[in-house]
């Protein structure tokens, strides 16, 4: 099987972000792979090896993303963790909307022609969660959102995708080729069964660190670099960000005698009664 992989870079969610002018402060960030889209890298390998014997691989995983020179390093990580080649598409994030990641990936799958395209649900730094269905739509694929489990059916033409849905999980057939985007759970020990790996497998729960095998692999692996004009999409943009500010700093809490007087303030000031 033949697996494309998106990989977005963005700021490390646990350091503070501050602003300059009316827009965010990027320019000391420490950059980091998208968690969820980390979770689809895991997903791919698993879905192209055997468990047991994880050296031994029936298909190929690519990892694309879209970004300055050092997105780099995010596609290097994809790349140790198992990945065989990587796609870096040149653009600045400003430069960037939803719309012209989509047409770019569509771009990159009419070239290459993956069976399966695997990315994360979201982003974690702007969740827009719209990347994967606009992909879908633009090239008329079937697709699978919130997938917390993939088994591939019918002779690897087809796959049962567990989505996570409000009240549960609902199970949806895909025929192959198809855009699924993972969710939290598809890094469970036995939430991706490809045929081949024993049934009763389960992998460690979560996504692989990279060994130092990996890693010194990792140099040697090729990324392709491209650029938006090359592949015939245009930088128009069509959501534009025209401020960023900071919440509301958050006041100080206060002491409740009783709960008569909490039910009151409830009513009267925070007005939720």
């Amino acid at each position: 099987m033949k697996i494309l992989v998106t990989a977005k870079r963005i700021p490390d969610p646990g350091q503070k972000i501050k602003l300059k002018g009316n827009a965010l402060d990027l320019s000391a960030a420490n950059w980091q792979l998208n968690q969820f889209d980390e979770y689809a890298v895991e997903a791919a390998l698993r879905l192209t090896e055997d468990g047991a014997a994880p050296a031994t691989r029936q298909g190929a995983v690519t990892v694309a993303s879209l970004g300055p020179a050092d997105v780099q390093q995010q596609l290097r990580s994809a790349l140790a963790m198992g990945a065989d080649k990587a796609i870096r598409v040149e653009a600045k994030d400003e430069e960037l909307d939803a719309v012209i990641v989509a047409k770019t990936l569509e771009k990159l799958v009419r070239r290459d022609q993956p069976d399966l395209v695997l990315m994360g649900k979201l982003a974690a730094d702007n969740e827009g969660n719209d990347v994967g269905q606009r992909l879908a739509a633009l090239l008329g694929w079937p697709q699978a959102t919130f997938a917390c489990s993939i088994q591939v059916v019918d002779g690897g033409k087809a796959l049962l995708v567990g989505r996570e849905v409000d009240n549960g999980v609902e199970i949806k057939k895909v025929r192959l080729p198809a855009v699924v985007t993972v969710d939290l759970r598809i890094i469970a020990p036995q939430a991706v069964k490809n045929g081949r790996t024993a049934a009763n497998f389960a992998y460690p729960e979560g996504p692989r660190y990279a060994s130092l095998k990996g890693i010194r692999a990792a140099k040697d692996k090729p990324i392709e670099a491209l650029t938006l004009s090359g592949l015939g999409v245009s930088t128009a943009l069509q959501v534009k960000t025209h401020g960023s500010e900071l919440p509301p700093a958050r006041q100080a809490g206060k002491k409740i005698a009783s709960v008569h007087e909490l039910v009151e303030k409830l009513r009267s000031e925070a007005k939720v009664l």
